[in-house]
């Protein structure tokens, strides 16, 4: 197994957990609305 499929699978679990820990801490809608922007930024910045 290659390094970037095991660090892509780390940030996929991390993303995960981030999402676990929002439902927990009742932060869903933030983390919700924090992923969309990130997503939009991204797109446009690496464009």
């Amino acid at each position: 197994m290659s390094i970037s499929k095991i660090r892509s699978i780390l940030y996929k679990a991390a993303k995960i957990l981030g999402d676990v820990n929002a439902v927990r801490k009742g932060r869903i809608k933030q983390r919700i609305k924090n992923r969309v922007v990130g997503k939009f930024v991204g797109k446009r910045i690496f464009k």
